[in-house]
């Protein structure tokens, strides 16, 4: 820095100059490169040149105009009609662990519902002391909490079970986001209804036009869930349950019961539609695991990827991705660069919450050989995430759901990446 430094004059002019110099002096080590086109920083531009718009322009802020490739995405083919589809969060475009509200997946049963939230209500029946209604005010009435957690459908990667299928993490890993939830402990409410000692369990129902309802144990009721009615530090969006939702921490996200309407006590489990013919699991012999909620560890690199892939040459390069587990926090996260021969210890950055996102880093040189990346993440509890194959082993080919298996990303020698699966 110092020898950069010398070549800098006081002038305007000279320190343009210098400033290129600097840059094709590094450009050795891969990191930056003087270039035909670099009149945008030697000359004046447009927007150097005239104000920009005021700050009434834009009452709602919206992302940069240069950015408007970052969207979710559907997938037509999955379904017959989207309004009971689902579409997917750009991993790939984004960093750090939150994801901004208009960019959180979307799975919907029936559409979205639009609700008017002073006419709506949240009923508390069953096996219960006294039957309530709660409107939205008396809701906000109870002491609030704040909380990040990740949402991960249970058919988050389920396409990839029987192999490599979807180009793109954004399709593969896409059903996940994780934001700050604001809202009311579960528990305040069932403890204003007064549960019955019978009542060992709690049917949760959303008020949209599928009538999506789950049974949920009471134990996890009265532990860490949550009625939300904000995330990311404003009010929940339409498509996301507005205006209340339930956040089931840590668990699959169709038990996460948007439009939230009732709440009903019970000494067993309902058996719905939802924890019947769907979300279980499908093994070999013909049976179905069910009632397996736990979102287990998980991780998968979002950069590179086949829709990001390696643009910059050889050199010095930084690899980017995500890990997770409903039961706890990540405590490592490795990666391997040769399809699982050698592994090496990532670095996980940023805040390092349970049943949150995790942020890890793996920097290291690119020589522009082929490689094979994967990602193996460990949770606090000691649970390392699997192969592919030996999910396979324990549950068969034909599963769909709680598929956390290893990815992998084959990256050829011109950085394009593409999804692949080793045996």
């Amino acid at each position: 820095m110092a020898e950069r430094q010398q070549v800098l004059s006081p002038s305007r002019r000279g320190f343009l100059t210098g400033g290129l110099m600097g840059a094709a002096a590094l450009a050795g080590t891969g990191l930056a490169r003087a270039s035909e086109g670099e009149e945008v920083i030697t000359e004046i531009q447009d927007w150097n040149r005239y104000p920009g718009d005021g700050v009434d322009a834009r009452p709602y802020g919206q992302p940069s105009q240069f950015e408007a490739h970052v969207v979710r995405k559907n997938v037509p083919w999955l379904t017959s009609d989207s309004i009971s589809s689902i579409n997917f969060t750009p991993l790939h475009e984004l960093d750090g662990i939150i994801t901004p509200n208009g960019l959180c997946f979307e799975r919907h049963h029936a559409g979205i519902a639009e609700i008017e939230p002073g006419s709506h209500r949240l009923m508390i029946n069953g096996l219960v002391d006294r039957q309530l209604v709660f409107t939205m005010a008396d809701l906000k009435r109870f002491p609030r909490e704040n909380r990040i957690f990740f949402l991960e459908c249970a058919a988050n990667s389920g396409m990839e079970w029987r192999g490599a299928q979807l180009n793109g993490c954004q399709f593969t890993h896409g059903m996940i986001h994780c934001v700050a939830y604001t809202g009311v402990r579960l528990k305040y409410l069932l403890e204003e209804a007064g549960v019955k000692t019978a009542g060992k369990w709690l049917l949760a129902e959303g008020a949209d036009a599928s009538a999506m309802t789950r049974s949920i144990p009471m134990e996890k009721a009265l532990d860490d869930c949550m009625v939300a009615f904000a995330m990311n530090g404003e009010a929940l969006r339409p498509e996301q349950g507005y205006p209340i939702r339930l956040v089931v921490p840590g668990w699959e996200g169709n038990m996460w019961i948007k439009w939230l309407r009732r709440l009903e006590v019970g000494d067993e489990p309902w058996e719905q539609r939802e924890e019947t013919s769907k979300y279980t699991d499908l093994l070999a012999n013909g049976k179905a695991r069910r009632h397996t909620w736990v979102m287990d560890v998980k991780s998968v690199i979002t950069n590179p990827s086949p829709q990001a892939p390696i643009t910059h040459g050889k050199g010095a390069m930084v690899l980017s991705g995500l890990a997770w587990s409903g039961n706890g926090a990540i405590s490592r996260v490795d990666v391997s660069i040769d399809g699982g021969r050698n592994w090496h210890a990532a670095r996980i950055d940023g805040p390092s919450l349970p049943m949150a996102l995790h942020r890890f880093y793996y920097e290291f040189d690119w020589d522009g050989s082929e490689l094979f990346l994967q990602s193996r993440a460990i949770d606090d509890r000691g649970f390392i995430q699997p192969t592919k194959e030996q999910l396979r082993s324990v549950r068969g080919p034909n599963s769909i759901y709680h598929n956390n298996g290893i990815q992998t990303w084959h990256v050829d020698g011109e950085g394009v990446v593409e999804n692949v699966e080793i045996s």
